[in-house]
């Protein structure tokens, strides 16, 4: 009873806490956040000059997309900024996965937020999150109320892009690389030990994150669908997180040259980098079938979890 007390007087005597866009409640409004306990690294002990003259200020996310790596995270945080509700945070965080980011503290963390104004969400957006198992615990700790989302592609499809992106990496530094083949399969068989595998095991991950949040806590958004027709899917993420409707059709438009949706926004357009939309390496057809097989059993397993099915091969 005597460590109770003195842990509120700890934390009476904290700094009063950065103004933050309060987590949501039964009826879609949003009350105050949760505060971190102060013995762990989600205390928030300095709060520091955050504030702009303009009446922005810094505040932790109210909404975080947790992956999943070359699902679509970039698109779907650069339509999402398409509303103004919404302030973005520019780059990756890596707080919750990075050790050396995360003892930091909250501190660290608020300041990699962008300014925002006061009824606007603040989101921010690290796709190695969904594959972390610490992860979810220490979001938790911070915000049991927050709102995730997570933007899955076919996972055979998403392995492929995976390998391209660290292909082009090693490519451009003048590195080795393997091919493909070799590490898709080993003596036969689908190599378990190829990381970019485990990342496609989407039923594994979710299990670990239903542990702390519920299910409705999180939207999965369907990474393929929102290639092909974005506007839809843009409109059930604003569902999801009680936004007022304001994207609408005329914030894409087909880019014949890319290949890809780019967006429209007051008259600017704007696109994803080069990067996205790479075309994947040639795989034999037998290797790709093996990959189906494999990915069969753990789809109907995530399938389960959601409650809801995906059209994946």
């Amino acid at each position: 009873m005597a460590a109770f007390f003195f842990g509120l007087l700890l934390f009476a005597m904290q700094p009063p806490p950065i103004p933050s866009r309060p987590a949501e409640t039964g009826d879609g409004d949003w009350g105050p956040p949760p505060s971190p306990t102060a013995s762990s690294p989600l205390a928030l002990n300095d709060t520091g000059a955050t504030s702009h003259p303009n009446g922005t200020f810094k505040q932790l996310p109210r909404i975080i997309i947790i992956g999943v790596r070359k699902g679509g995270t970039r698109a779907l945080i650069e339509m999402l900024s398409l509303h103004s509700a919404v302030a973005a945070a520019d780059n990756e965080v890596h707080f919750f996965d990075w050790e050396s980011h995360f003892q930091k503290g909250i501190p660290w963390y608020l300041s990699q937020m962008p300014f925002a104004l006061p009824d606007q969400l603040t989101v921010e957006k690290t796709p190695a999150y969904f594959t972390s198992s610490k992860v979810p615990e220490r979001i938790h700790d911070m915000n049991p109320g927050i709102k995730l989302l997570l933007i899955l592609r076919d996972p055979t499809e998403r392995v492929l892009s995976d390998y391209t992106q660290v292909f082009y990496n090693r490519l451009q530094k003048h590195k080795r690389y393997q091919p493909i083949e070799s590490l898709l399969v080993k003596d036969g068989e689908i190599n378990l030990g190829y990381k970019a595998l485990n990342r496609s095991l989407y039923h594994l991950h979710l299990q670990n994150w239903l542990r702390y949040f519920p299910l409705e806590s999180i939207h999965v958004v369907d990474g393929d669908k929102l290639i092909r027709d974005p506007f839809p899917e843009m409109k059930r993420v604003e569902r999801f997180l009680n936004l007022e409707p304001q994207i609408n059709a005329s914030n894409f438009y087909f880019n014949k040259t890319k290949g890809f949706y780019c967006l429209r926004d007051h008259g600017r357009e704007r696109c994803l980098h080069d990067s996205k939309g790479r075309a994947h390496p040639h795989v034999a057809p037998a290797i790709l079938h093996k990959l189906y097989q494999f990915f069969h059993e753990p789809n109907r397993k995530f399938f389960e979890l959601v409650g809801r099915t995906f059209n994946w091969n």
